[in-house]
């Protein structure tokens, strides 16, 4: 079996491999690594896919966007699928991230057509006379083509302790409980993949990155806070209270509206600064 191999052009240790996707098939109706005919009777629709191109190992090469042409009759229906198309029939050095191809693991998240989604999940514009534009998530320092440097977000999400803390635990050892009211209150943070599609929409983000924490990380920041069953609200709320970790916020909203999970980063940043303000 064959891999796919991205190598990190910034000197960090570790590779990406990816598992070539020839043999693989899923039964959801969203990106498959098969290439089997939609419409088999019908004529060629011929759809222009514009993909954003650059490679650290030839610096003398401009960042660039290149051209690929695909019959949608013979691609799935999810972007996903023509880039995986591409990759095995036509480029295999173009370089990306897939994983689940299901909407649960954020690996593929770019922007297609303007919008920062996962590409598993956005459909093929079937308008055959516009191209579509493939670049990778906005503002990021670039690995390679659709690779972005997610290092800095990682170590944000690090760096908000994203985990139960509790000065004791049941004596009995079994688990620690919390009514069902209380649980609800954990609807819309815990379904957060981490693709980093509503941190890298945000204008906020772009110029402040080392010091705001972004929508992202905030979200993920008050899904402890809200958590019945944590301890540490104070310490949370306390590495906060600076002007830039939450503050930086001016509710643009490009988050909310870009979340492919239908999430509300804004909602939950409001939640934040109300919490702050008692």
């Amino acid at each position: 079996m064959s891999l796919y191999v991205c190598k990190n052009a910034v000197g960090r240790a570790g590779m990406r491999l990816f598992q070539s996707p020839s043999s693989i098939m899923v039964g959801r109706g969203l990106a498959t690594a098969t290439s089997e005919p939609a419409q088999p009777s019908s004529a060629p629709r011929i759809k222009k896919f514009q993909i954003y191109r650059w490679n650290p190992d030839t610096p003398e090469v401009k960042p660039h966007m290149q051209d690929y042409e695909i019959d949608l009759n013979q691609v799935g229906p999810m972007t996903l699928d023509a880039i995986l198309k591409i990759k095995n029939e036509q480029d295999p050095t173009l370089t990306f991230r897939r994983s689940c191809r299901e909407g649960i693991c954020g690996s593929c998240a770019m922007n297609i057509n303007g919008t920062n989604t996962l590409a598993c999940l956005c459909r093929i514009d079937t308008d055959t006379s516009k191209p579509s534009k493939i670049y990778p998530l906005p503002h990021m320092f670039v690995v390679k083509d659709l690779v972005p440097d997610l290092t800095q977000f990682y170590k944000q999400y690090k760096s908000v302790k994203p985990y139960l803390q509790r000065a004791e635990y049941p004596a009995d050892g079994k688990e620690t409980l919390q009514t069902i009211e209380d649980r609800k209150k954990l609807d819309g943070l815990y379904e957060c993949i981490l693709c980093a599609c509503c941190s890298t929409s945000c204008p906020s983000y772009w110029w402040n990155q080392q010091e705001y924490l972004g929508p992202a990380i905030l979200l993920q920041t008050y899904r402890w806070l809200a958590d019945s069953r944590d301890h540490a609200k104070e310490e949370r709320k306390l590495a906060l209270e600076n002007s830039m970790s939450l503050y930086r916020c001016h509710t643009i909203m490009n988050c909310s509206k870009t979340c492919p999970k239908g999430l509300n980063p804004g909602l939950a940043i409001a939640k934040i600064k109300k919490e702050m303000a008692v």
